[in-house]
């Protein structure tokens, strides 16, 4: 397939460039610093996303068969990067006339208020006791922007008319690929409470092509 990857220097951006790569698909990679960006055969479009050029994402989309995106803030301050990035990306798309994306969020983000869903359950349907009442609060409390971001940025999707799959992974390790996850549609994997960015990586490249997955949410963990 044609990949662009959206944050491919990222943790799990990273991870989806060399994946894609290895997998013989045909990648293009959109970066803020291409400093960063791994010894790979990938076409590169330089765009910060914080802040992009519409001409030069709609560049980076043309022609491609899928937006594969590991974009995120890394930092407090650089909340609203998810959802300003992805609803750019979705426009480039819409005048690209691209489709399909997989984007990944976050295991808490379903239980927060946006705009789009005011009222979100209380408690994930998949947590069990010790996520609904600690990790997950504590979770929410220290990473309320980073949160608030990325539902907005499900809203953005959810609004759209593209054919979109968000990931939603709980907490991120670095470890290496093993191919071997539970996942779980429209909920959090009961007791998930890890998994690695290369899996998530994994993850994201074999939905692209599953139409079952089109306008889904689906819970990932170890």
């Amino acid at each position: 397939m044609r990949l662009t990857v959206v944050a491919a220097t990222g943790g799990i951006g990273s991870q989806i460039l060399v994946q894609a790569v290895a997998a013989g698909h045909e990648v293009t990679a959109v970066v803020r610093n291409p400093a960063k960006l791994a010894d790979l055969p990938v076409r590169v479009v330089v765009s910060d996303l914080a802040a992009a050029d519409p001409a030069t994402l709609q560049s980076a989309v043309c022609g491609a068969d899928a937006v594969l995106s590991g974009l995120g803030a890394r930092s407090t301050a650089e909340a609203g990067v998810a959802s300003r990035g992805t609803r750019a990306f979705v426009q480039a798309m819409q005048a690209a006339g691209v489709r399909r994306i997989v984007v990944i969020s976050a295991a808490s983000v379903g239980t927060v208020p946006s705009p789009g869903r005011p009222n979100p359950p209380r408690h994930n349907p998949g947590d069990g006791f010790f996520m609904r009442h600690l990790a997950a609060p504590l979770a929410k409390a220290a990473f309320r922007r980073h949160y608030e971001d990325l539902a907005l940025m499900e809203d953005v999707l959810r609004e759209s008319d593209v054919d979109w799959t968000v990931i939603r992974p709980p907490r991120l390790l670095d470890r290496r690929l093993t191919g071997t996850y539970r996942t779980a549609y429209e909920q959090n994997v009961r007791a998930g409470m890890f998994i690695s960015r290369a899996n998530v990586a994994h993850l994201l490249l074999d939905v692209v092509g599953r139409p079952a997955t089109i306008h889904r949410v689906i819970g990932i963990a170890n």
